[in-house]
């Protein structure tokens, strides 16, 4: 993915130059530029609104300095953008890395000490994905106990297919068998969200179990008439025969995973 870039600086030929400069090196490191700002106000307003992954700044600037900025973006919620300043004074180094900032890049900058600091910010941003990502993992279960005959069985998470709520009780659907658990489905989407989506009000299914879609009838509750049949899509699912409705709310998210 390419990084998304802003950059900050008072002085209008400067930001003309760092623009010429990620001009020159997009080839060997590919961005997008998302934005600029001729000081902190501006700045904190436009990083806010465009999400970038890194800030190139200036430090000597009216109003609030770059060190002062910088302090605010830590602020930020994660992740907080990466910062490397473009300065023409060497002597704010120090304070400029208390504020965690990657590089410090001296004014003139050159075209190859930018592109090295920019490599530097995706390697360290990639690091930083992969580290929560691992994390995530390691905190999400990998079953759902579920009792069976005065016993409590642990059903891989990776082997259910769907759950569906009936009544008070949830069905836990494998490719062998069914169970009852007396979790919500709400809860469990909560948690497993990369894991099930939602196709219909009352049941989530497995992404990886979905291999297609067909026209189906389902029962419709109405208030001034019995239950009447409907058209609709169905799911086809890997392993099972069943077929479970997908609402008009849920189409959208379904249709996007058989594309």
């Amino acid at each position: 993915m390419k990084p998304r870039i802003f950059i900050v600086d008072d002085e209008p030929p400067a930001r003309a130059r760092l623009k010429m400069l990620l001009a020159d090196i997009a080839t060997e490191c590919p961005h997008e530029l998302v934005g600029e700002a001729e000081n902190a106000q501006r700045a904190l307003d436009g990083i806010a609104a465009a999400r970038p992954d890194i800030v190139l700044l200036d430090v000597q600037m009216p109003g609030m300095t770059g060190i002062e900025l910088a302090t605010h973006l830590n602020k930020l919620p994660p992740p907080a953008p990466t910062v490397i300043f473009t300065t023409a004074h060497d002597d704010y180094a120090v304070n400029a890395f208390e504020v965690h900032a990657l590089d410090y890049l001296l004014k003139p900058v050159r075209a190859s000490r930018l592109a090295d600091a920019l490599r530097r910010a995706s390697a360290q941003a990639a690091s930083q994905a992969s580290a929560v990502s691992a994390a995530v993992q390691a905190s999400v279960r990998r079953h759902f106990p579920v009792q069976e005959r005065g016993r409590v069985l642990l059903v891989p998470v990776a082997d259910v297919i769907y759950l569906k709520a009936e009544l008070k009780y949830v069905t836990l659907r494998t490719a062998t068998q069914e169970y009852l658990i007396e979790e919500s489905l709400t809860s469990i989407e909560d948690e497993l969200a990369q894991i099930f989506v939602r196709v219909h009000r009352n049941a989530l299914v497995a992404r990886d179990a979905i291999v297609g879609v067909e026209r189906g009838v389902q029962m419709i509750d109405g208030d001034a008439e019995a239950d009447k049949p409907q058209e609709s899509w169905q799911v086809i699912l890997r392993g099972v025969d069943d077929r479970l409705p997908v609402s008009r709310r849920q189409w959208a998210a379904v249709k996007a995973l058989i594309r």
